[in-house]
Formats: structure tokens, C-alpha cells, sequence
């Protein structure tokens, strides 16, 4: 094992500090700078996520015409294409089934807004998620076909539907699958099913979110058309939803999902987007979108719709070319999200409690946490799950069960862990009704009396990966600065190895030996700190939601002490005058 940044093997956190940088990438860093003429510190966080000095210039500058590939290359593509042109020429009714969540409301909106555009009138129904749950169900599937649909799109859903599938098939309905989930050894029998994660599929394309599945298909079903003589429209514009929903549904910010989400952004600033402009400005983002936008402030609201509300909303806002109904909408999805954060916030005391005892005071605790309540709200249970994740550094699981004959949760997971495997598996053997997902993030059914079945099942299952991914938990450093070198031009520099997200994890830098001279709660959670360097400059930070929590503890005994900062830095316009905005990641005390 490599020496511990600055001397840290154990911070406030119980995490060791680790340079991102081995003596491989470190060389290369510095043949990057030299060539590319840019800092030292941005050349090493571009090393240190796969550039060399061949491929530093196209990293910078992300361009989607080179990560295309060929639509082709996807098992089913060509034959989804046929069908979905076909309808356009037939003038079908086309009905698209979508998921409830950010992914499938781009995905299912993105199909839509194309066959409108053509004047086809596409029926899109996103599933109640407490009376229907995920996926296609054979109710309304019968009811899209008495409303005239001969074509069924499943879109963000689908790759294990068979029974709802198959009723459609008996319906004389056309079916087309477009998903990214994991798939199992037998699939649907239906026209084409396109998902880079079924096993027979060679793509390499894995990583896809189901809008971007979708979008090749209408790069695909475009290619199909012209060949006919039709005019198509251009597909740039629909970038901004599919940048949405990769970021929203976490999947990796690597090669075509980062050149998606990088020429996304500069679409969604454009402003085009009727439903987009109201959705931002009722979450008051009065800057140019970045990706932790779409994380942290668009896709929850619209997620608020599927997860207390009206599952349609979302689509619908998305499509919109009224304003006014535009405002409508995104206005009620910004108070939907507002109830949900406060159902989450009960759910998530009582869920705390239960995964303290399961996680316990040492090692012996539980790999996996899970935990279930009777009344909680079944469409929070998943952002219970990622507290729960983040806070102790484990695969957890929150479950909702009542009166109901059947209790519905939802799973993230951590680095190495594959959940989505996990619960095919589970399954498979006969614990859960129904379940889905992928490597980080999963959904599952299953009868009450079962929760403690598929516990022990996680646990016997995922124990030894969670073991050997906590102990190669290291906090991973890209750089060491000094307050005064953090300038806003600095940082805004060091964005250009952005987006940042899962995949291309945000820069973690460290500040030695500043001082901590103030520590101030805000709203009851959040903590603001100030710093001041060795060579007298001052700088504020935030930790947020680390009120009487390890990390909020450790900044509270540390001030007025000399400590190392590792956090990570953004650049704030708020008043119009650009700062750097720093979030405290850990601290580890100069001794």
C-alpha cells in the first residue's frame, strides 16, 4: 500500500487519505501539462481518470460525433428501428410505456416529442408507483390498446415484463423494448428488445441510462427514415433531456454519457426547453446548469411527481409547449418535493435508528443495512436507502410495508457492490416477488415476512465484496493548494475536466495545515467554517447535513486547531460576484 497522504491513515472519518496519482499517471500528468500547456493540477485529475497526451485535448473538450457509435452495434436496434418507422409511415398509434423516475420521463419524452413531431399522437403512460409499481402491467396494457395503440414502447422498464408483455402480444399489440436494466437469462418474447445489459449484447454500452438507449434508437429510427425520403429532425436539441437523466439516474460520467451530458448542458442553456426554464425557475437556479444541477435541484423535483404524486407529471412537463401549463406543473412539483422532504425527513430518524444497531460500534456489524418500517411512504424509501448509504458506507435497503400484501423497497450500493445482480439473483430463488436494477441502484417486491429472507440472502451474498470494497475505501486526493491559490478563475479552470459525476468523480482537494477559526450552524444541519491558511488568507466552506454527525463532531472540536481539509471546490456566482464555494469532505487534525 502506498504512503498515506500527508501522514493521514486515519482522519476524522477513520479513512486514509491516498493519492488519485501513482507514479505512472504522475509522469503522465506532468507530459500533459507540458503539452497541452495547462495547469499541473488540472493535468493530474485528467491523468488520474484516463487521459494521456494523446487523448488530453478530446477529454477537455468533450465532442459527442466522437463518442457516437454506430446505433447498429445493439443487439435488436435495426429491427426496433424498422418498427418504430413503420409507425411513422402508418401513422400508428404508438403507446410508450415509461418508469416513473427522472430516467424514464426523459426517456418516454424523448420518444414522444419525435412522434409528434411527425403528427403522430402517441399515448405515454408513466405507472402509478404505490397502486402499480414498476414496470409494464397487464391492466393498462389493455387499456392502451382499447385506446387504439398497436404499437407498445417500453421504455426505462420492460426487460423483465414477460407476462405483461406477452399480453400484449395476445392483444395483437407490437412490443419494443428500450432499457437498460439487467436482464435475465430468458427474456420477453416481443419484437425487439434493445438493452445494452442483456447477456448476449456485445456493445460495450452498458453504462447507458435508458434515454440515452433511446436516443440512439432515434438516431437509428432517423438513419431509417432519410433512407425513405423523410425528412428528420435534428436531434441535438434533445440533449438536454438525455443529459438530465444520465445524471439523475447515476450512471457513469464516462466516454458517449459524458459527451452526452457535456453538449446536454450547453443545450439546456439555451433555454429552449419550455418545462426546463419553469422546473429551474422554481428551484431558483439562476446560474448556467452544471451537472450537480440536474442532480441535486431539477431531477428530485421531477422525481417528486412518480414519488408522492402524479407519476405523469414529469413527462408531461417535459413535452409541454404551453407555458403556462409549464409553470403549472413544474409549481406543483416543487410543492410535491417539498412534502416529500418532509415525509423523508421522519422516515429517515426512524431508519438512522434501526441501521445504528444493525451497523453496531465495530467491524461485526452488518454488510448490508437493511431496513423496513410499517407507513413509511413507498416513493421515499429510495432516497432513505442513499442516506443511509452515505452515512455508513454500506449497501442499504429501505423497505416500506403496511397493510398491503406486499412490501416494495429500494437499494443503493457502493463502489464494487453489485446490487442490481444481487436482487436478479434473489429472484431467482424464490425471496422476492419481483426485483430490478443495476450494479448501484435496485428495486424490489416482496412479501412482509420475507424481509428478514432476503437480509440474510444480501448478507451471505455481498458480504465478502462490501469487506473488500470498505477496506480499499480511501479517500482518493487530487491535489494540494493553499487557500489564496483558490481563486474563482482557478476553479473555474479545474471545470473543465468536468462533468463531474459518478464515473468522473469531483476533485478532491486538500488544503495542509490551515487553521479553523470559526464553525457556525446553519438551519440546523448544515455547518459554515472558516479557514485560515498559513500565509494569512481566509477561506469559507460548508459541510453540509454534518450537524451531530462524526464529521460535524470532529469540525467542532477542531476549532481553533491547525488541521488538514480535504473538500472539494466550486465556483459560486450568487450576487452576481463569482467565489469559490468549498464542501468539506473530512479533516484530520496537525498533531
Amino acid at each position: 500500500m502506498s504512503t498515506a497522504y500527508l501522514g493521514v491513515s486515519r482522519s476524522a472519518l477513520n479513512r486514509r487519505w491516498a493519492d488519485r496519482l501513482d507514479d505512472r499517471t504522475a509522469r503522465e500528468a506532468q507530459a500533459i501539462a507540458g503539452t497541452e500547456g495547462i495547469s499541473e493540477v488540472l493535468a493530474r485529475i485528467i491523468a488520474s481518470r484516463g487521459a494521456d497526451v494523446h487523448s488530453a485535448a478530446a477529454f477537455l473538450a468533450p465532442k459527442l460525433r466522437d463518442a457516437m457509435p454506430d446505433p447498429s452495434v445493439l443487439i435488436d436496434m435495426d429491427r426496433a428501428a424498422a418498427r418504430l418507422a413503420k409507425a411513422v409511415e402508418m401513422r400508428e398509434t404508438v403507446a410508450i410505456f415509461g418508469d416513473y423516475d427522472v430516467d424514464g420521463a426523459c426517456s418516454a419524452a424523448l420518444l414522444g416529442e419525435y412522434l409528434t413531431g411527425f403528427g403522430l399522437t402517441p399515448i405515454i403512460h408513466i405507472p402509478d408507483r404505490i397502486t402499480e409499481g414498476y414496470g409494464p402491467n397487464s391492466e393498462a396494457i389493455r387499456l392502451l390498446r382499447e385506446k387504439g395503440a398497436s404499437l407498445l414502447v417500453c421504455v426505462d422498464c420492460g426487460t423483465s415484463g414477460h407476462e405483461p408483455l406477452a399480453e400484449a402480444k395476445r392483444l395483437g399489440m407490437d412490443v419494443l423494448v428500450l432499457d437498460h436494466h439487467q436482464a435475465p437469462e430468458v427474456l420477453p418474447s416481443v419484437d425487439a428488445l434493445v438493452n445494452p445489459n442483456r447477456l448476449d449484447d456485445l456493445s460495450g454500452l452498458g453504462h447507458l441510462c435508458a434515454a440515452g438507449v433511446t436516443f440512439l434508437a432515434l438516431v437509428a429510427l432517423s438513419r431509417e427514415l432519410r433512407a425513405k425520403g423523410k425528412s428528420v429532425p435534428d436531434l441535438i436539441p434533445a440533449l438536454d433531456l438525455v443529459a438530465l437523466a444520465t445524471v439523475a439516474d447515476v450512471v457513469p460520467l464516462t466516454g458517449l454519457n459524458r459527451a452526452f451530458v457535456a453538449q446536454g448542458l450547453k443545450v439546456m442553456r439555451n433555454r429552449q426547453r419550455i418545462g426546463l426554464v419553469a422546473l429551474a425557475d422554481v428551484a431558483r437556479l439562476d446560474a448556467e446548469p452544471e451537472a450537480w444541477h440536474l442532480g441535486f435541484l431539477l431531477g428530485p423535483r421531477i422525481n417528486a411527481g412518480g414519488r408522492i404524486g402524479d407519476a405523469a407529471l414529469g413527462a408531461r412537463l417535459l413535452m409541454t409547449q404551453n407555458p403556462d401549463e409549464a409553470r403549472d406543473i413544474a409549481a406543483r412539483l416543487d410543492l410535491l418535493n417539498r412534502e416529500r422532504q418532509a415525509v423523508e425527513e421522519g422516515m429517515l430518524a426512524e431508519a438512522e435508528e434501526e441501521a445504528l444497531r444493525l451497523a453496531g460500534m465495530d467491524e461485526a456489524g452488518h454488510a448490508v443495512l437493511v431496513v423496513a418500517g410499517a407507513r413509511w411512504h413507498p416513493g421515499i424509501v429510495g432516497i432513505v436507502a442513499g442516506r443511509i448509504k452515505e452515512r455508513f458506507q454500506r449497501p442499504a435497503f429501505a423497505i416500506a410495508h403496511g397493510e398491503g400484501e406486499f412490501a416494495t423497497g429500494s437499494g443503493r450500493s457502493i463502489a464494487g457492490v453489485d446490487l442490481g445482480a444481487a436482487v436478479r439473483a434473489a429472484v431467482e430463488a424464490g425471496i422476492l416477488v419481483k426485483g430490478g436494477g443495476h450494479a448501484m441502484a435496485a428495486g424490489v417486491t416482496l412479501a412482509p415476512e420475507r424481509i428478514a429472507d432476503f437480509a440474510a440472502f444480501l448478507e451471505a451474498r455481498l458480504a465478502p465484496a462490501v469487506a473488500a470494497s470498505r477496506e480499499a475505501d480511501s479517500l482518493m486526493i487530487d491535489a494540494a493548494l493553499t487557500a489564496e491559490s483558490l481563486t474563482p478563475d482557478f476553479v473555474a479552470d479545474l471545470a473543465r475536466a468536468g462533468p463531474f459525476g459518478q464515473g468522473n468523480p469531483e476533485p478532491v482537494i486538500v488544503l495542509p495545515a490551515h487553521k479553523l477559526i470559526d464553525v457556525r450552524e446553519i438551519k440546523a444541519t448544515h455547518l459554515k467554517l472558516t479557514f485560515l491558511s498559513p500565509g494569512g488568507g481566509r477561506i469559507e466552506a460548508m459541510a453540509f447535513r454534518a450537524g451531530g454527525r462524526p464529521l460535524g463532531d470532529a469540525l467542532v472540536k477542531a476549532r481553533g486547531h491547525t488541521v488538514h481539509l480535504a473538500a472539494t471546490a466550486g465556483r459560486d456566482t450568487w450576487g452576481g460576484k463569482p467565489r469559490v464555494s468549498l464542501r468539506v469532505l473530512d479533516i484530520a487534525l496537525v498533531r
